[in-house]
């Protein structure tokens, strides 16, 4: 199909705040523990206004239902939530440093039918717009494949700690943006 993603308004926060445990607990559920995603909800997993504000944050709606979301931000966050941040993030340069892809969630019965890919690209053209030469991006596990297949490589694996002792393994993933190019 041809997704057509459309900024996000704050309106929309309830429906993408009810999404995102669904996506979660059923696309995580191959990589993760139950313990580890329901940690990870809120902090790691959790809506970023700022990114809304900034008009960086995506969603894709099918009969006026969200069904996917995602977007990207010229600060420097790389992932989570807003609710431990008091204040809007220091802003990045464009000719030195990396846009940030953030905060992607599809409804389990929409995966895998280019939702996600669509937000992508609709990032990946905005970023463009706005001079980065980069972009940057933690993906979890089940997210890898997703950004592998539209050029992003990987540079590294880490955890990210959670209460109680737990760890969430990521995948920091980068992708350059050549001159003159299409991306």
């Amino acid at each position: 199909m041809n997704w057509n993603p459309k900024l996000a308004q704050f309106t929309d926060i309830s429906a993408i705040q009810a999404l995102i445990p669904s996506s979660v607990l059923t696309l995580q559920a191959p990589y993760y523990s139950q313990a580890q995603m329901d940690a990870a909800l809120g902090p790691v997993f959790g809506v970023d206004r700022q990114l809304i504000h900034d008009g960086t944050y995506y969603v894709v709606e099918n009969d006026d239902r969200i069904i996917g979301c995602g977007g990207w931000s010229r600060r420097k966050t790389l992932f989570g939530g807003d609710q431990c941040r008091s204040s809007p993030d220091p802003e990045l340069n464009p000719a030195s440093e990396p846009a940030r892809i953030r905060a992607f969630f599809v409804h389990p019965d929409w995966a895998r039918r280019g939702v996600g890919r669509s937000i992508l690209l609709a990032c990946e053209a905005a970023i463009r717009a706005a001079r980065f030469h980069s972009i940057e991006l933690v993906a979890t596990l089940a997210g890898e494949p997703l950004y592998a297949s539209c050029g992003y490589a990987a540079t590294e694996r880490f955890n990210i700690d959670l209460n109680d002792g737990l760890r969430l393994p990521v995948v920091r993933m980068r992708k350059p943006i050549p001159p003159d190019s299409g991306l």
